[in-house]
């Protein structure tokens, strides 16, 4: 999930870059102190369960070459990156919360996790230079950034995909961030849609559809 005004205590390799944020975020604004281990239990209990809890990696991985490079934006615990990497991709995940990156590095280790700021990313600074071949949100994580700075995230993560790279994003329109400002800040961002449905599953879009998964590309430069 997205960041608060705090700064990370590690800088390089999987310890995570420092970043500091000028604004709290919704995800922090929002629950209470505690939330973050309840949610890491949650998703946890739910693994023990069986519960299917791959279907958003199911979906970019049909997208995909084997062995691309996959950048998890608002990685969380890894459940999304993980199924990834099970599926071949190289998968670095970022995530403001250090309680869930913790998380992540414990239960899907082989995969880099990372605590750092979406509205700053630069993972350059990481040792991870090349850029990728997609990037996915999962998991709510626009509604949750900083009231803001959701333009600044989306031309950050357009920044960190090669030409023609796809950014699959998925989150409820019931959350205090609309569809008309995703789409007017991702296309400023120069990010293109190219697809949109009401589930991960690809059930079709409606007006009326509580929630969107957008899949939108970074576009080949026109020569000359």
């Amino acid at each position: 999930m997205p960041f608060s005004r705090t700064e990370a205590a590690d800088r390089g390799g999987v310890n995570g870059y420092r970043s500091l944020v000028s604004e709290k975020t919704r995800w922090v604004t929002a629950h209470g102190t505690g939330h973050a281990q309840w949610y890491i239990e949650r998703f946890r209990r739910m693994a023990e369960e069986g519960v299917d809890l791959d279907g958003e990696a199911r979906l970019l991985d049909t997208m995909l070459a084997r062995t691309s490079r996959v950048l998890d934006a608002g990685c969380g615990t890894g459940r999304v990156g993980a199924a990834l990497a099970a599926r071949d991709h190289v998968v670095v995940g970022v995530d403001a919360d250090r309680e869930l990156i913790e998380a992540a590095k414990a239960d899907h280790p082989g995969s880099t996790w990372l605590v750092g700021d979406l509205a700053e990313l630069d993972l350059a600074v990481e040792c991870e230079p090349e850029l990728f071949d997609a990037a996915v949100c999962a998991g709510n994580v626009m509604p949750y950034l900083a009231p803001g700075s959701e333009g600044t995230v989306l031309a950050r993560i357009r920044a960190h995909l090669r030409d023609d790279g796809l950014f699959v994003v998925g989150f409820g329109l019931d959350r205090g961030y609309s569809l008309a400002d995703f789409d007017n800040q991702s296309a400023t961002a120069g990010l293109v849609l190219e697809h949109r449905f009401a589930t991960w599953d690809l059930r079709p879009w409606r007006n009326d559809a509580p929630f969107a998964v957008s899949v939108l590309r970074r576009p080949i430069p026109t020569p000359g």
